[in-house]
This record gives C-alpha cells, sequence and structure tokens, in this order.
C-alpha cells in the first residue's frame, strides 16, 4: 500500500465484545468508520477483525541464557505479529529494545524494565539481583527505564529450605512498591508460590504474574483490591518437567510445583469466578517459544473462563488495562482480520488472515 492508499475492512468489525460494525476505513493509519471522500486507491481485506492481540506476558530481546542481540529479538518480535500479537507488555528483560520503537513494522511494546530479584535468587542473567536495604532505590531505577511498569520476583526457590519462598520482607515491598507509585509506575510481581502473596497484594500491588498460589483465603484480598493476574498457563504446563528435574536434588519443591499444575485452571477460574481481572500473557522469551498468544486463550476457555471474555483478556480489556486504544475513531490501525467468528470459537486465532500494523497489511 502506497502513503496515499486507503484500506477498507468489511465483513464484521468486532470493536467490543458486542460492538460490531460491518466496515471500517482505514485513512493515513488509522481507523475511521466514515468512508473518505474521493478515496481511489482501496485495498480491501474482508473477513472478522479484531483489535492487534495483546501479550501481556511476553520476553523480548531475552534468551534462555539472558540478553540476545538485536537480530535474535527481530525474529522474537517478528513470530509475535505473525501470531496477530501487536502489543506486548515486556514483563522484564535485561535488553535495551527501544531500538524497536523506530520500527512501525514491530509490535508496540511496553516495557517493565529489568526484573529485580533477590541475590541467587532467580535465573542468572535476567535480573538485577540485590538484598532489600537496595529494593527501593533498583524499583525507581526501573521505572525511570520502564513504560510505567516495574518486574519484582516475588518468590523463587530457596535452596537452604528446599521450596519456593518469598525474596522479600514486608516492609522492603510497601516501601517499593510506594516509591514506584510515587513515580507513576505500576508493579507487577513473579509468584508461583503462595507465600509472598498476601504480603504483595497488601502493599499494593497492581498485578501478579502467573499466581498459581492463589488460594481460596487469598482470592477475596486480591478482588477487593483489584489485583490482577495474568496465569502463563502455556508456561504452567511446562511444571511437571521442571519438578521432574529438581527431583533428586530439591524434592520438596519438586512436590509443590506439581501440586501447583494440578490445580491450575481451578485456581484460573476461582479467579475469575470472584471477578479478579485475568489478562493473556504466553511468557515467551526465556526457554518458551514466541507466538503462543492464541494457545494462552484457548488456555484460559478450558479453565473455565468464557471464550468471549478470554478473547477480551487479549483485546478490548487488555487494551483498556494498558491504556491502550483499540478500534476506536481515529486509533492507530493496529488490528487482525480472521475467516470467522472468534467470540464463537477462540481456535480461529491461530489462523489469522491478515496483520494490520500502523495502517499496513504486514502479514
Amino acid at each position: 500500500m502506497s502513503d496515499g492508499a486507503v484500506l477498507h475492512v468489511k465483513g464484521r468489525v468486532l470493536a467490543g465484545p458486542e460492538d460490531v460494525r460491518d466496515e471500517l476505513w482505514v485513512v493515513g493509519g488509522r481507523v475511521s468508520y466514515d468512508r473518505p471522500a474521493g478515496a481511489r486507491d482501496i485495498t480491501t481485506v474482508t473477513g472478522w477483525a479484531l483489535p492487534g492481540l495483546v501479550d501481556a506476558h511476553c520476553h523480548v530481546g531475552l534468551g534462555a541464557d539472558g540478553p540476545v542481540d538485536a537480530d535474535t529479538a527481530e525474529k522474537q518480535a517478528l513470530t509475535d505479529r505473525g501470531a496477530g500479537t501487536l502489543l506486548i507488555r515486556d514483563a522484564g528483560s535485561p535488553s535495551d529494545t527501544r531500538w524497536v520503537d523506530d520500527r512501525p513494522d514491530l509490535p508496540k511494546i511496553i516495557r517493565a524494565g529489568r526484573h529485580i530479584a533477590r541475590t541467587r535468587r532467580y535465573l542468572r542473567n535476567y535480573a538485577w539481583e540485590i538484598e532489600p536495604e537496595d529494593l527501593v532505590a533498583y524499583v525507581a531505577q526501573e521505572a525511570g527505564r520502564g513504560d510505567g511498569w516495574v518486574k519484582l520476583v516475588g518468590d523463587w526457590i530457596d535452596r537452604d529450605l528446599g521450596d519456593l519462598a518469598a525474596c522479600w520482607p514486608r516492609g522492603a515491598v510497601e516501601a517499593a512498591i510506594a516509591e514506584a507509585h510515587r513515580l507513576g509506575a505500576r508493579v507487577t510481581a513473579h509468584c508461583f508460590a503462595e507465600s509472598s502473596l498476601r504480603d504483595l497484594v497488601e502493599a499494593g500491588i497492581d498485578c501478579i504474574e502467573h499466581a498459581t498460589g492463589l488460594t481460596e483465603d487469598l482470592i477475596p484480598l486480591f478482588a477487593e483490591r483489584g489485583v490482577a493476574i495474568v496465569p502463563t498457563l502455556v508456561n504452567i504446563a511446562t511444571f511437571p518437567h521442571l519438578a521432574a528435574g529438581g527431583e533428586s536434588r530439591f524434592p520438596a519443591w519438586s512436590a509443590h510445583m506439581r501440586r501447583l499444575h494440578e490445580r491450575r485452571y481451578d485456581t484460573v477460574r476461582g479467579a475469575y469466578d470472584a471477578g479478579i481481572p485475568v489478562y493473556v500473557g504466553t511468557d515467551a522469551g526465556g526457554s518458551l517459544a514466541h507466538g503462543l498468544v492464541a494457545a494462552e486463550v484457548a488456555e484460559l476457555v478450558t479453565a473455565g473462563i468464557p471464550p468471549v471474555q478470554a478473547l477480551s483478556a487479549t483485546s478490548w480489556g487488555a487494551r483498556a488495562w494498558l491504556g491502550r486504544p483499540g478500534l476506536e475513531e481515529g486509533a492507530p490501525a493496529d488490528l487482525v482480520v480472521y475467516e470467522g467468528d472468534p467470540r464463537a470459537d477462540v481456535r480461529v486465532l491461530a489462523a489469522p488472515r491478515r496483520v494490520v500494523l500502523d495502517g499496513r497489511i504486514v502479514e
């Protein structure tokens, strides 16, 4: 398409769960619901259109051993784009991916800076590894480097204990979260187990990643405080493999990981039923492949979340939560077109017909 070209999307445009339009126009890279006067160079795409999908836990620039080079990061981003993911919340990365902002052909990224972890209590080469007395300073630093988010590692295996344990004392997280909020940033935390959750939520955290340790007694607290969860079920599926690998050295940890895995669907459904906001995230990067957003939506449905709500968790609802527009009049034209209605069958998401980014067909 040339700079002066107009894109016409017709069929069904899902501007919201129940807001279905017959068509939209893309003029100058932006959404319009009015036919442009005098348009001649028109490209037409037919199907079911959704706002560009959101992966709210995705690590562009991160590999199994830490940061990756720009070529590898580009391939990661292109893989996500091919899956229809056009907005990424990069939930912690040691790589500087600001160069992506200058590439209109790559998904938009909302960064959380680099993970902040306790010394020797996270994956090597991923995080700033510090002690509690330095937590506030590092949170302030990453709040300045991110795009309105900071990422803590809330729990990890304690080798002396032989099991998952909270990383930070209550006073440290209270002070750190207060500082992030003062600086205008929201805070999220990696949490597999139960032990860190109450302190983090009562300290004012905004989101919990994975949240496999969410129990019946904690669900009302999350709901009351409006703390969102990003379950990353495609990642939780790897727990049995991880547990098997650590069985001989850390049997208590292995058994704990298996229990968290076994109840994963009940955990997510219980959270949803209580009104806790649930969003789609794949945990791509590290050891997990990119481009799994459709699989994660399907996992939420398997957990018992109604299909339209699972769809919202990667489209309308997720974009509103992150403060980014969907398919409103005048919004950047980031959208994905499918063969059928994804509200009827979320498996449709696995096969985008067209991907449009900033008004240009890129897939």
